[in-house]
């Protein structure tokens, strides 16, 4: 009896291990209030220098987005997301968002002081 009580927890823990190994969140099918946790939480996982396709494939569409060229010639886009509740009026706006500032297709910083300085670009 205890052989077969073991096999079957194994075998659970196996497919537990093997559902989460191959399970990618949906963020265009969560709730916005678990879109908000999931996209807070993947952006403090990022590093300097993260491509933005790899940002899109993580956290799906921006909510906002903008973009503009320097006097150097760089191309800088910012995507906004949605990662905090301010108003309940049904409508994401871009203070309920962290933006992310990309140059040439990287990611160079995110946060609203960083988005701060990239107005004054």
């Amino acid at each position: 009896m205890l052989k077969i009580v073991l096999i079957g927890f194994g075998l659970y823990y196996a497919a537990v291990a093997i559902a989460m190994y191959y399970f990618e969140a949906d963020p265009e099918s969560l709730s916005w209030q678990e879109r908000e946790t999931f996209n807070l939480k993947q952006i403090g996982r990022f590093d300097l220098g993260t491509s933005k396709s790899e940002v899109i494939q993580l956290l799906g569409s921006p909510d906002f987005s903008e973009a503009k060229s320097t006097a150097d010639g760089d191309n800088v886009l910012v995507l906004f997301y949605r990662t905090h509740h301010v108003k309940s009026d049904g409508i994401t706006t871009r203070d309920e968002c962290t933006p992310l500032l990309f140059q040439n297709d990287r990611l160079i910083a995110w946060g609203a002081d960083a988005y701060s300085e990239y107005q004054s670009f």
